[in-house]
């Protein structure tokens, strides 16, 4: 399919040193787009290049920690520099602090949202004044997260993060339309540092590292837990033209399974003539509003 095909277009990739963001990476380079790729670690990002152009793609790397405006300026201005203009931003850096909520610091909570959030506001800010001056539309696919459409327990900052990103992507369906940009978040279940620190799914991230084993139906299909490459390929789907009409959407994958995450809306209504009182309020609830209570945090694997 030729709308599927990244020949001519630049996508920056946040994070991409390793895991996921690598293997958005390849995947986009495979389909024919120029990367730029990014991490803190410059041997990981150098590595990574060396990795694409073996293979055939280009590449280029931009090591600088995600989160200020200076380095999501350098990033656009490497790929502009290198490759003539930017056609994806791709936000994938991140960074774990987990900590119940009276155990987080400051630090934890402000280093957490620096990275993720304010990371993807600055990224795809400074991606989307340059894809307008060139008129020519673009894509923006950030990162993400079950926690963020559900809770998740010790993660306030994590969570908090990317519930706001995917917030962001909604607003700037609305905002980007006009100019033909698309703005999408990728919900990833996939083998990564993070995932390989829940004790249900350590086993077999450690056999699939180490020996290749495959990952068993009952977490491919069951849970919808797979490989970093079982993500990439809906990140190079949102790149690309075929998806020229899908905008403001969260989208999850892993391993065997594709699902759009449903957006908030109001599920249980109730009306009562001059307002609610507290009593009112109190009456009502249990046999009305509240009888049906929505659940919250990610149901545990059942394996």
């Amino acid at each position: 399919m030729t709308s599927l095909n990244l020949s001519g277009k630049v996508a920056v990739v946040t994070g991409s040193g390793r895991g996921l963001g690598l293997a958005y990476a390849r995947s986009l380079a495979a389909a024919g787009a120029a990367v730029v790729i990014n991490d803190v670690d410059a041997e990981a990002a150098g590595a990574a290049v060396e990795q694409l152009t073996a293979d055939g793609g280009r590449a280029v790397a931009e090591v600088v920690p995600v989160g200020s405006t200076e380095a999501a300026e350098a990033l656009v201005a490497r790929a502009v520099d290198s490759f003539g203009r930017i056609d994806a931003m791709v936000t994938n850096a991140g960074v774990l602090r987990d900590r119940v909520l009276w155990k987080m610091t400051d630090d934890d909570f402000d280093t957490v949202v620096e990275v993720h959030l304010r990371g993807t506001f600055t990224c795809v800010r400074a991606a989307v004044e340059r894809m307008r001056a060139q008129g020519e539309g673009g894509r923006i696919v950030v990162a993400g997260s079950p926690a963020g459409q559900r809770g998740n327990f010790g993660q306030t900052n994590y969570a908090a993060a990317k519930a706001g990103i995917a917030a962001m992507v909604r607003t700037w369906a609305m905002e980007l339309a006009k100019a033909g940009i698309t703005a999408n978040a990728v919900i990833p279940v996939a083998a990564t540092a993070m995932t390989r620190t829940i004790p249900v799914f350590a086993p077999h991230v450690e056999a699939l590292e180490q020996h290749g084993t495959a990952l068993p139906d009952s977490l491919r299909k069951g849970e919808g837990f797979g490989t970093p490459e079982d993500v990439a390929g809906l990140v190079t789907y949102l790149a690309s033209d075929a998806a020229a009409g899908v905008t403001g959407q969260c989208i999850g994958i892993g391993g065997d399974k594709l699902a759009l995450w449903s957006h908030p809306q109001e599920v249980s209504v109730a009306y009562a003539d001059g307002g609610w009182s507290p009593e009112a309020i109190a009456a009502a609830w249990p046999v009305s509003v509240g009888r049906t209570p929505e659940t919250f945090g990610i149901p545990a694997p059942q394996l």
